[in-house]
Protein backbone atom coordinates (compact mmCIF):
# COMPACT_ATOMS: atom_id res chain seq x y z
CA UNK A 1 0.00 0.00 0.00
CA UNK A 2 1.17 3.37 -0.84
CA UNK A 3 2.61 5.72 1.19
CA UNK A 4 -0.54 9.07 1.95
CA UNK A 5 0.35 11.67 0.83
CA UNK A 6 0.46 13.89 3.73
CA UNK A 7 0.65 18.34 2.82
CA UNK A 8 2.84 20.70 5.29
CA UNK A 9 2.92 24.08 5.52
CA UNK A 10 5.54 25.44 3.28
CA UNK A 11 6.26 27.89 6.28
CA UNK A 12 6.14 25.34 8.98
CA UNK A 13 9.33 24.28 7.64
CA UNK A 14 11.57 27.45 7.31
CA UNK A 15 14.43 26.88 10.43
CA UNK A 16 13.33 29.51 13.05
CA UNK A 17 16.06 31.33 14.78
CA UNK A 18 13.48 31.67 17.93
CA UNK A 19 10.41 30.71 19.08
CA UNK A 20 7.94 28.20 17.58
CA UNK A 21 5.86 28.29 13.89
CA UNK A 22 2.45 28.34 15.58
CA UNK A 23 3.07 31.12 18.49
CA UNK A 24 4.42 32.86 16.02
CA UNK A 25 1.82 32.61 13.31
CA UNK A 26 -0.76 33.78 15.48
CA UNK A 27 0.95 35.94 17.64
CA UNK A 28 2.03 37.94 14.29
CA UNK A 29 -1.56 37.59 13.58
CA UNK A 30 -2.80 38.88 16.69
CA UNK A 31 -0.90 41.82 16.13
CA UNK A 32 -1.24 42.69 12.61
CA UNK A 33 -5.49 42.81 13.15
CA UNK A 34 -4.82 44.73 16.46
CA UNK A 35 -2.64 46.74 14.71
CA UNK A 36 -5.07 48.08 11.98
CA UNK A 37 -7.94 48.20 14.73
CA UNK A 38 -5.72 50.80 16.24
CA UNK A 39 -4.58 52.41 13.04
CA UNK A 40 -8.39 52.32 12.41
CA UNK A 41 -9.40 53.89 15.62
CA UNK A 42 -7.32 57.01 15.24
CA UNK A 43 -7.60 60.36 14.51
CA UNK A 44 -5.68 63.55 14.95
CA UNK A 45 -6.85 63.88 18.23
CA UNK A 46 -5.38 60.18 19.15
CA UNK A 47 -2.49 60.42 17.39
CA UNK A 48 -0.34 58.28 19.59
CA UNK A 49 -3.26 55.45 18.46
CA UNK A 50 -2.19 56.14 15.05
CA UNK A 51 1.14 55.35 16.38
CA UNK A 52 0.67 52.65 18.35
CA UNK A 53 -1.62 50.69 15.94
CA UNK A 54 1.16 51.29 13.45
CA UNK A 55 4.08 49.96 15.29
CA UNK A 56 2.10 46.88 16.55
CA UNK A 57 1.10 46.23 12.66
CA UNK A 58 4.83 46.55 11.73
CA UNK A 59 6.07 44.25 14.79
CA UNK A 60 3.01 41.63 13.74
CA UNK A 61 4.88 41.10 10.17
CA UNK A 62 8.07 41.22 11.60
CA UNK A 63 7.62 37.93 13.75
CA UNK A 64 5.34 36.04 10.81
CA UNK A 65 7.64 33.14 9.51
CA UNK A 66 8.58 33.64 6.47
CA UNK A 67 11.80 34.54 4.81
CA UNK A 68 12.52 38.22 5.88
CA UNK A 69 12.17 39.88 2.24
CA UNK A 70 8.43 38.80 2.05
CA UNK A 71 7.90 40.10 5.49
CA UNK A 72 9.46 43.41 4.28
CA UNK A 73 7.28 43.63 1.43
CA UNK A 74 3.94 42.42 3.22
CA UNK A 75 4.53 44.92 6.43
CA UNK A 76 4.78 47.89 3.45
CA UNK A 77 1.69 46.99 1.65
CA UNK A 78 -0.49 46.16 4.44
CA UNK A 79 1.12 49.19 6.65
CA UNK A 80 0.09 51.94 3.61
CA UNK A 81 -3.47 49.95 3.15
CA UNK A 82 -4.31 50.29 6.92
CA UNK A 83 -3.63 54.08 6.87
CA UNK A 84 -5.64 54.38 3.60
CA UNK A 85 -8.49 52.98 5.28
CA UNK A 86 -8.48 56.35 7.73
CA UNK A 87 -10.36 57.72 4.19
CA UNK A 88 -13.48 55.24 4.52
CA UNK A 89 -15.15 52.46 3.05
CA UNK A 90 -14.55 53.38 -0.65
CA UNK A 91 -11.08 52.42 0.24
CA UNK A 92 -11.96 49.24 1.11
CA UNK A 93 -10.50 47.73 -2.28
CA UNK A 94 -6.62 48.76 -0.81
CA UNK A 95 -6.97 45.95 2.15
CA UNK A 96 -6.08 44.02 -1.80
CA UNK A 97 -2.61 44.75 -0.89
CA UNK A 98 -2.63 43.48 2.50
CA UNK A 99 -4.00 40.58 1.12
CA UNK A 100 -1.21 39.73 -0.98
CA UNK A 101 0.77 40.46 1.11
CA UNK A 102 -0.47 37.46 3.40
CA UNK A 103 -0.04 35.50 0.06
CA UNK A 104 3.26 36.29 -0.27
CA UNK A 105 4.32 35.74 3.50
CA UNK A 106 2.85 32.19 3.64
CA UNK A 107 4.70 31.28 0.51
CA UNK A 108 1.41 30.61 -1.64
CA UNK A 109 2.00 29.50 -5.28
CA UNK A 110 0.87 32.26 -8.38
CA UNK A 111 -2.39 29.87 -8.84
CA UNK A 112 -3.66 30.97 -5.39
CA UNK A 113 -3.28 35.27 -6.25
CA UNK A 114 -6.43 34.79 -8.44
CA UNK A 115 -8.31 34.16 -5.14
CA UNK A 116 -7.57 38.73 -4.63
CA UNK A 117 -10.31 38.61 -7.45
CA UNK A 118 -12.62 38.22 -4.16
CA UNK A 119 -11.64 40.60 -1.59
CA UNK A 120 -11.83 43.28 -4.82
CA UNK A 121 -15.14 42.47 -5.68
CA UNK A 122 -16.22 42.44 -2.41
CA UNK A 123 -14.70 46.28 -1.39
CA UNK A 124 -16.37 47.32 -4.66
CA UNK A 125 -20.21 46.15 -3.58
CA UNK A 126 -19.30 46.99 -0.03
CA UNK A 127 -18.37 50.48 -0.46
CA UNK A 128 -21.10 51.48 -2.95
CA UNK A 129 -23.70 50.24 -0.46
CA UNK A 130 -22.21 51.57 2.66
CA UNK A 131 -19.87 54.75 1.38
CA UNK A 132 -20.59 56.87 4.74
CA UNK A 133 -17.74 56.64 7.05
CA UNK A 134 -20.25 55.68 10.34
CA UNK A 135 -20.78 52.07 7.74
CA UNK A 136 -16.68 51.81 8.40
CA UNK A 137 -17.38 49.02 10.95
CA UNK A 138 -19.57 46.35 9.16
CA UNK A 139 -17.90 47.44 5.91
CA UNK A 140 -14.80 45.90 7.61
CA UNK A 141 -16.64 42.73 8.76
CA UNK A 142 -17.78 42.06 5.64
CA UNK A 143 -14.55 42.40 4.08
CA UNK A 144 -12.73 40.68 6.97
CA UNK A 145 -14.98 37.67 6.23
CA UNK A 146 -14.03 37.90 2.02
CA UNK A 147 -10.20 38.11 3.05
CA UNK A 148 -10.36 35.07 5.55
CA UNK A 149 -12.61 32.46 3.22
CA UNK A 150 -10.15 33.71 0.01
CA UNK A 151 -6.85 33.17 2.43
CA UNK A 152 -8.66 29.74 2.93
CA UNK A 153 -9.39 29.13 -1.02
CA UNK A 154 -5.82 30.35 -1.75
CA UNK A 155 -4.39 27.71 1.05
CA UNK A 156 -6.89 24.77 -0.91
CA UNK A 157 -5.39 25.71 -3.91
CA UNK A 158 -2.16 25.53 -2.82
CA UNK A 159 -2.34 22.21 -1.16
CA UNK A 160 -4.47 20.85 -4.52
CA UNK A 161 -0.96 21.41 -6.44
CA UNK A 162 1.15 20.55 -4.20
CA UNK A 163 -0.79 16.91 -4.25
CA UNK A 164 -0.86 16.79 -8.13
CA UNK A 165 2.95 17.45 -8.25
CA UNK A 166 3.67 14.51 -5.27
CA UNK A 167 1.09 12.64 -6.94
CA UNK A 168 2.78 12.86 -10.59
CA UNK A 169 6.36 12.66 -9.06
CA UNK A 170 5.50 9.39 -7.44
CA UNK A 171 3.99 7.93 -10.37
CA UNK A 172 7.27 8.73 -12.44
CA UNK A 173 9.36 7.33 -9.62
CA UNK A 174 7.20 3.49 -9.61
CA UNK A 175 7.52 3.79 -13.27
CA UNK A 176 11.57 4.26 -13.14
CA UNK A 177 11.62 1.54 -10.27
CA UNK A 178 9.39 -1.20 -12.22
CA UNK A 179 11.13 -0.42 -15.53
CA UNK A 180 14.58 -1.42 -13.85
CA UNK A 181 12.99 -4.48 -12.34
CA UNK A 182 13.17 -3.19 -8.40
CA UNK A 183 10.59 -4.87 -6.79
CA UNK A 184 8.35 -2.73 -5.13
CA UNK A 185 7.37 -2.47 -1.52
CA UNK A 186 4.76 -4.70 -0.33
CA UNK A 187 5.24 -6.94 -3.28
CA UNK A 188 6.24 -10.05 -3.69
Amino acid sequence: MPEPIRWVEPTSLLPLRWGFHRSRLLGGLVLIIGGGVGIAGGSPFANWLLAAGTAAHVAGWAVIPSAGWRRVVAMCLSTLASWFLLTGPRWLGILALGYLGWLLVRHRPLVAYVTAVFPIAAAGMVASRAPAYADMLPALAIEGTVLVLSAWVARMLHQTQWTARERRRRARAARRGSASGESQPGSR
